[in-house]
Parts: C-alpha cells; structure tokens; sequence
C-alpha cells in the first residue's frame, strides 16, 4: 500500500495505492474504490481493505480515497455540498490514470459512494466499469433514511436535527446545504431515457428491497448489466459496544470474480 496525496493545492485528497501484485496479460486495469459516509465509512473500511488487496492480487492497479471534508483529505466537511465530492471522483479517476497509464478504468461505490460513484461517472467517457454495492437509490432517500432514524421525542446525543436544519447522525454531521445539493442526484430516471451506467455494470446487494430491484430493472436493458442478491450482514450503520466491523466476504467475493 502507497499512502499519498493528490489533487488541487487548494483541498488536497488523500488516497492510498494498491499496485497490482501480478502482472495482467490483457491490457492493465484500474479499480477506484469510493467510500460510504461517516459511520459506515469506518465500518467498510476493512471491507475495502480487503476488496482492494483481493483485486490487486489479481493484478488490478487499485485506489482508495476520502472525499474532501472527510478522513484524511483537506477541508471541513461544513464548508462542502454533495457535488464537490462528484469532482473529487473526476479528480481521483484522473490521478488513478495518470499515475498508472491504465487503459481501462472502473468505479466501485458502496451506499453513499455508489450515488457518487454512478453519477459521477456519467462524466468519464468510456467508464470500462461500475460496481453498484447497496447503493443509496437518491440524495433524498438518504436524507429521509437519516430522520427515519431519529428518536421521535427528545432526541438523543448522537442522533437529532439541529435548529439549522443540520443532520447529526452516530456522532457524524451533513449540513442542510449538503443535503438539499444531494437531494438533486438520483440513480432513478424516466425509463424512456435508456440510461447506460459503463460498459459493464454490476448492482450487488446484500439484501432486496424495493428500490433496490427498481433500479435492477431500469438498467436491465443494458446488456452488460447485471444483479446479483448475495446475502450478507448489512446494517451499515450500526454500532454497537465493542467496536464491531462488518466484513461480508460473500460480497466481497462476488465483486473480485464479476472483474475476472
């Protein structure tokens, strides 16, 4: 692993470079991994870890990285809206590239950072990949799961809305502004715009809902599409006493062999 810096002066992210173990006979693969926020992001952090040391074994150049305002990236989070972190993926996919000369490129996004990871790679032309992992189907549906949690009297110390409109979920904060930009982006469009994620897409899920299986069946038309239900521990955001981490190897696994 190569901890380092990239991007603008300005707001410096931090990422982490896994170099392919392996040399690839086909032409060479990057993988960027895309985080969910805040309590979650701890949770899948061994996650990534893993996904990003399993794909390298396989001979993938793969990249790690916090969005601004996030881990350890430059920026407070109050200063940043949903769309910076969309440039931040423009920023990251290019360094990946750059730093690589990879000629191929895929995102993998979990929860939040697949809502990121999609609608930020409809700016990278000719995305070879995207991996959908329990996405959050929208910015609101994220902001209406958050008040679903809410205590619904009293509030409690980890979990309220501030006066502000501001969001404070499991000792993490989103500001009323980030919320409303983020409310904007949606992975769910009029069916007749045939929307095409990449070349391959993969929608994975640890559990079905819904949503889940709208989304399945907007992009089915796409012939490098695919869903796959692999059940595994899901609650993303649940904390518990003794510092527990989620590391549902099913997925995991199913997301290395869909590369190969």
């Amino acid at each position: 692993m190569n901890p380092f810096f990239f991007g603008h002066s300005a707001h410096p992210l931090y990422g982490v470079y896994h170099p392919p173990q392996v040399a690839k006979q086909a032409p060479s693969h990057a993988v960027l991994l895309c985080y969910p926020f805040g309590q979650e992001y701890m949770r899948a952090h061994r996650a990534y870890r893993q996904l990003a040391s399993q794909l390298a074994k396989k001979g993938y150049h793969v990249m790690r990285f916090d969005y601004r305002g996030t881990g350890d990236s430059s920026g407070d989070l109050s200063d940043v809206v949903f769309s910076d972190w969309l440039d931040d993926v423009g920023v990251a996919t290019e360094e990946l590239k750059d730093m690589t000369s990879a000629s191929e490129m895929s995102i993998v996004g979990l929860r939040l950072g697949a809502l990121v990871a999609a609608t930020a790679a409809e700016k990278i032309p000719d995305l070879s990949g995207l991996v959908l992992w329990d996405p959050i189907i929208s910015g609101g549906a994220y902001q209406q799961e958050l008040t679903d949690e809410m205590p619904e009297q009293g509030g409690s110390l980890s979990n309220f809305i501030d006066e502000n409109g501001d969001i404070h979920f499991n000792g993490f904060s989103l500001r009323k502004a980030f919320l409303q930009d983020a409310t904007s982006y949606t992975l769910l469009t009029q069916c007749e715009k045939k929307p095409k994620l990449a070349q391959r897409a993969l929608q994975i899920v640890s559990h079905e809902t819904a949503g889940f299986t709208h989304l399945a069946n907007q992009y089915g038309f796409n012939e490098g599409f695919q869903y796959a239900y692999t059940p595994a521990p899901s609650d993303w955001n649940f904390v518990d006493n003794w510092g527990g981490i989620l590391l549902p190897q099913p997925v995991i696994q199913g997301i290395v062999d869909w590369f190969e």
